[in-house]
């Protein structure tokens, strides 16, 4: 018998949260089914265990020495700093192991974004390496220009506001000085460093976006022509490209249960107030001084047992599947944001971080399906945003848009759409080189 001819093996680098495991994990999915073998690249703080979709794929982890206590205590920012200098040797030494012991071609190395200590590994070797953008084309763009808005000093951290951070920053309407990507967790001047080697193009040889022009055409024009130098290619919403179960917790089931019976602290009191059904996911530890929901009163409990659902964890995007859901209240990672406009689900948008204003800011200014909550958040900021999404015509306005651009984004991904042209070419490229 002829023998098949070896599967090009592509090599991936994610970021170890949540928020960049998925997207690059749909994104192996979407290239295991187009032939191409995989090895995912881990650290020990990944703690993603590879479920049965993924029997096909190698995971190696690359030794380093950070202590457990480094991805807690040290904040995203200074953690990202710390990893890339820790993992940049022992990088390579996994990759010529690999190259010892594999026999099939690899295409290429593809990292995310802010894991760029694997470009030097590739350069070693002489690989060709993709840098694979997991967060917005704008929120690229303001990295992109971080450098000159530091130097001007209009940019500062959110605890020191500044009067000029309410002006519209020319060329990047409608992105005010506050919306641009700084931390709550670092300085600027490491939030800076980040971002600088984030948006180095160094040697890779194109650049892959979790994004679909019909929502970001501006940003990746300002790419395009001002920016990169290297192919870029659109090929967003990776979601509803490939399914990939990639939770680090597990998810509570119970909660679609709960939805299906629907018909359709101080957020807790608005939440109440509101009136309205709603199902909240409360993380473990993220209430500061509360492990989970002891900071609830007794009488909230009592005021929505008949109206509220409280789990620890969420299967996300079955959730916002579901026809009983008729608006997502969300920080606005860009994950959470693309799975609400793929599900047509308007928005309300309370940001903390990072690139989570510069969605915030789309969602409500230029999707205009999402309502941002700024400020001290009080009873009443929150009773108001839910009755406006949920009770009055200002909402229904939102919904009606919000299933305007699911269609158009499920347009984009099928056959002769801009997201999935723009995957034939990725894949056809990195076959290429």
């Amino acid at each position: 018998m002829e023998e098949k001819p070896a599967r090009r093996r592509v090599l991936l680098v994610p970021v170890p949260a949540q928020g960049h495991i998925s997207p690059m994990m749909q994104l192996a999915k979407s290239l295991h089914l187009k032939g191409f073998s995989i090895t995912v690249y881990q650290t020990k703080f990944n703690y993603f265990s590879p479920s049965d979709d993924f029997t096909d794929f190698q995971f190696v982890t690359i030794p380093e020495s950070l202590p457990e206590s480094d991805f807690k205590n040290l904040g995203p920012v200074e953690f990202l700093l710390k990893l890339n200098k820790e993992c940049q040797v022992s990088f390579k030494a996994c990759l010529g192991q690999l190259l010892l012991q594999k026999s099939d071609e690899i295409s290429c190395l593809i990292f995310d974004e802010f894991m760029y200590f694997a470009e030097a590994g590739a350069k070693e070797f002489n690989l060709p390496n993709v840098i694979f953008s997991t967060q917005s084309a704008t929120a690229f763009v303001c990295r992109s220009v971080f450098d000159k808005l530091y130097a001007k000093n209009v940019l500062a951290p959110l605890k020191e506001p500044k009067e000029q951070q309410e002006e519209l920053v020319p060329e990047f309407y409608p992105l005010r000085y506050k919306d641009f990507p700084v931390s709550r967790f670092a300085s600027l001047e490491s939030v800076m460093e980040v971002y600088r080697n984030s948006v180095d193009q160094r040697t890779a040889s194109s650049v892959i976006i979790n994004t679909a022009t019909c929502l970001e055409s501006s940003s990746l024009t300002f790419l395009q022509h001002q920016q990169l130098e290297i192919p870029y290619y659109p090929i967003g919403p990776l979601h509803m490209v490939a399914s990939a179960p990639t939770s680090l917790l597990e998810e509570n089931m119970s909660c679609i249960e709960w939805l299906n019976k629907q018909k359709v602290m101080n957020m807790a009191s608005g939440l109440a107030a509101s009136n309205q059904y709603f199902l909240w996911v409360i993380r473990p530890g993220s209430v500061p001084g509360s492990e989970w929901t002891e900071s609830l009163s007794d009488e909230f409990s009592e005021m929505v047992s008949d109206r509220g659902y409280i789990v620890k964890w969420a299967p996300q995007k079955e959730v916002l599947a579901h026809p009983a859901v008729g608006g997502f209240w969300s920080h606005c990672g860009w994950n959470s944001t693309l799975e609400s406009l793929g599900e047509g689900v308007p928005m309300i948008c309370r940001p903390f971080s990072s690139d989570q204003m510069v969605n915030a800011r789309y969602l409500e200014c230029v999707w205009k399906i999402g309502i941002q909550v700024e400020g001290e958040l009080v009873r009443g900021s929150v009773e108001r945003a839910v009755k406006r999404l949920m009770a009055e015509k200002e909402g229904e306005e939102m919904r009606k848009r919000a299933l305007t651009l699911k269609e158009k984004l499920r347009a984009s991904i099928t056959s002769g759409g801009s997201s999935h042209n723009s995957l034939e070419e990725f894949v056809h490229f990195i076959r290429s080189l």
